[in-house]
């Protein structure tokens, strides 16, 4: 990997030295180009923190110094619909923080990078009380679960939530989750997974997903499902450990197309949707809920040397429950441009 400066800084940009990038499986599905949108040669890296160390003459709500992040996307064209009531992740115009094209026909380059330079209004708060290397993935991972969870009322005590995978987004959902007040049901093919998610991350119940008698046994008990498991699997039997008019919301990414029978929703009125990330408002949101209620992801911080290691394990899920870059403290070969 190699210094570099982003762009060049405008009256209402923001630049920001990068401290850490986390790795997500996203990054991963974009440098093998597996959802087909690869824009070579890619610097991946869309959950950054940092510090800013300038800002434009227009800038009024960020000041040198200051701790702040950056998710998946750094601009959106702010006309349309969607911009319009606060959905900007939904923007048809979106520019990606990393593999995306900006307002000046330049492929956008992501956090596995010295400097960002970004838009002020796309730019978050970190609240100082969260260390650094694990309030990185949050800007993803941590919106990608909190976001559905609070817009489709996955977040009320007492109701029971199932989270499919305990990865990089799963354990965070668990821990979202218990700080609703949730019940909080991990379900995964891995039985070894079953100590972790009940003694270290504290959910009150696992069940192994290929396990037939666990199954059936808890068909029909849960209000909502998050399913964040990237790779493809089958969906039927998930919807089915759905309440009548439960919610099952898809937040992982399979590269694989989703089997869905219709009246395996039909039955029981059940609801399936998707969710992409989340607005800047949302993430917000999410990050001063993370501050009050101390929650990071798990980490593993490793220097930009062993990116490529890293990466091939992801590849086999041999990590727990994220790789975070430490960029700062790397040696990065090359001269800023």
């Amino acid at each position: 990997m190699y210094m570099m400066h982003d762009s060049h800084q405008k009256d209402d940009d923001v630049t920001i030295k990068v401290l850490f990038c986390g790795i997500c499986h996203g990054d991963l599905h974009v440098i093998k180009n597996e959802w087909g949108n690869a824009l070579y040669p890619i610097v991946p890296g869309h959950e950054i923190v940092g510090v800013v160390t300038d800002v434009g003459s227009g800038v009024k709500n960020f000041k040198a110094g200051e701790t702040v992040g950056v998710g998946y996307f750094r601009d959106s064209c702010r006309t349309c619909h969607s911009c319009s009531k606060g959905y900007e992740n939904y923007c048809p115009a979106l520019v990606l923080t990393s593999n995306g094209v900006d307002r000046d026909g330049a492929t956008t380059q992501g956090g596995f990078s010295d400097v960002l330079v970004v838009n002020q209004d796309y730019v978050l708060r970190v609240p100082e009380s969260l260390p650094l290397a694990g309030a990185a993935p949050l800007l993803c991972a941590g919106l990608a679960v909190y976001s559905p969870m609070v817009m489709y009322g996955l977040n009320a005590p007492g109701k029971h939530l199932g989270v499919v995978g305990l990865g990089g987004l799963g354990h965070v959902a668990v821990k979202f989750g218990k700080a609703f007040g949730m019940t909080v049901t991990v379900i995964s093919s891995s039985p070894r997974k079953r100590e972790e998610a009940l003694e270290r991350l504290g959910a009150d119940a696992f069940l192994v997903s290929q396990d037939p008698e666990q199954t059936k046994a808890a068909a029909g008990t849960m209000d909502g499902i998050i399913d964040t498991v990237s790779a493809g699997h089958p969906i039927v039997p998930l919807l089915e450990l759905l309440k009548p008019m439960g919610q099952m919301v898809v937040v992982g990414a399979p590269s694989t197309p989703l089997e869905l029978p219709a009246f395996a929703i039909i039955s029981g009125g059940k609801r399936l949707a998707g969710n992409g990330a989340g607005s800047v408002a949302d993430c917000q949101a999410m990050l001063e809920f993370a501050g009050k209620h101390d929650i990071t992801a798990d980490v593993e911080v490793v220097k930009m040397d062993y990116v490529n290691t890293a990466v091939e394990r992801l590849e086999r899920n041999d990590v727990r429950y994220r790789f975070v870059i430490d960029v700062a403290g790397s040696q990065l070969q090359g001269a800023a441009a």
